[in-house]
């Protein structure tokens, strides 16, 4: 499928090095990114969207998703979750491990045979459009180097540390190494207990075990205590995490620490969801506004956070606008009845931005209305369509 997207008013890469791009046109072409420009539309695409000078951003990338089998919550209780956040604009959830399937196995047989499980019952399977990475192998003691190497020929490359049967959490250190060589991305709870079987992570625990990612730095929900959070900055390469579904206060410590630094590129933005803290489909649009108007981050520099930044430490090809990237699209604008014209002031203000349209893999998912977000002030319609569909978010 090729498809034009035109008449836009602004183009945020999501490249932290270089936020926008000069332009009014992005063009997609069999899933991916063919050019971004200037042009308009001439006819020759099977879908032609006009923009209505909306803002176009990257899908945003949720990297902290408790995902089970298909689209459904056990702690919620929910079914079509994950659909939902597609309305939110989160084009890809990457899983922080299937701790919450019922009755989750502990042995090392059964937590190598739920991360395969589940990495492979989502390959192929895309809710409302949205991609997927599952099977997040939850470490335990026992677990060894031929286990991650099994694991890796069946194409699990994500490992959690923090649910684990340990005594201490400095235990998880030669077993993120073993992922490591395995060529896993590693993860690790931070802050206190979160759910009955896990244990409270601070720095000290952090500086030992050298994750790739800090899950929840701000806390899920609990935070580790605040003369942590320089340690971790100072002595560590990781990459810092915050979420909803945790401490604000704490959310806007760590960018302010990052900040000062000159390390930007370090933060991440995810939800932490389903948790008991519940679904939140426009939980990364919140974290993003809070980050914005209470912590001074520049608005474009939250969506590189948003996106960037966990698409460069995940090693995915989407998450940022530019040629030869996954298109995965979404098309954004203030809020209609609110005091702000634009997306980006809608940031400043400490509103959520409405989302007009999103598309992913190249293909528009719904164009015109969100069901999630107040509606955009901005207009976005379907100018030209060579395929018997109107995508309209309704179908």
């Amino acid at each position: 499928m090729k498809v034009a997207i035109f008449n836009l008013g602004k183009i945020l890469t999501g490249d932290l090095a270089a936020p926008t791009a000069v332009g009014d046109t992005i063009i997609l072409t069999a899933g991916k990114i063919e050019s971004v420009g200037t042009g308009g539309s001439d006819g020759e695409y099977d879908v032609e969207i006009d923009a209505g000078g909306m803002t176009a951003m990257p899908g945003l990338i949720d990297s902290h998703v408790h995902i089970t089998f298909g689209d459904y919550t056990p702690r919620q209780k929910t079914v079509g979750f994950l659909e939902s956040y597609i309305h939110g604009g989160v084009t890809t959830c990457i899983s922080a491990s299937e701790v919450h399937v019922p009755g989750r196995p502990r042995d090392p047989a059964g937590v190598k045979a739920l991360a395969i499980a589940a990495r492979k019952s989502f390959d192929t399977y895309r809710p409302g459009g949205m991609r997927v990475h599952a099977g997040s192998v939850i470490l335990e003691p026992g677990l060894v180097e031929a286990d991650f190497a099994e694991m890796q020929k069946q194409g699990v490359w994500l490992a959690k540390a923090g649910f684990g049967n340990f005594a201490t959490p400095y235990e998880y250190a030669p077993y993120v190494a073993m992922a490591r060589k395995a060529g896993m991305v590693s993860m690790v709870h931070t802050g206190g207990s979160s759910i009955p079987g896990s244990s409270g992570i601070w720095a000290d625990h952090l500086v030992k075990i050298q994750p790739d990612v800090s899950y929840h730095v701000n806390g899920g929900p609990i935070a580790m205590p605040d003369d942590d959070f320089p340690r971790l900055v100072n002595e560590t390469k990781v990459a810092m995490q915050v979420c909803t579904a945790g401490n604000l206060r704490t959310t806007l410590l760590v960018a302010k620490l990052l900040a000062e630094a000159d390390q930007n590129e370090r933060l991440l933005i995810a939800t932490d969801t389903p948790t008991g803290s519940g679904i939140m489909p426009l939980g990364m649009l919140y974290t993003m506004s809070h980050l914005v108007s209470l912590g001074g981050v520049a608005p474009e520099l939250a969506v590189a956070m948003a996106t960037g930044n966990n698409a460069r430490v995940y090693r995915l090809n989407s998450g940022v606008i530019a040629a030869g990237r996954d298109a995965d699209i979404v098309l954004v604008d203030a809020c209609l009845g609110g005091s702000q014209s634009d997306a980006l002031s809608a940031l400043n203000n400490g509103d959520i931005m409405g989302v007009g349209a999103v598309i992913t893999d190249g293909i528009p998912r719904f164009v015109g209305r969100s069901r999630n977000t107040p509606e955009t002030t901005r207009r976005v319609k379907v100018a030209r369509c060579r395929i018997p569909q109107t995508f309209a978010a309704e179908h």
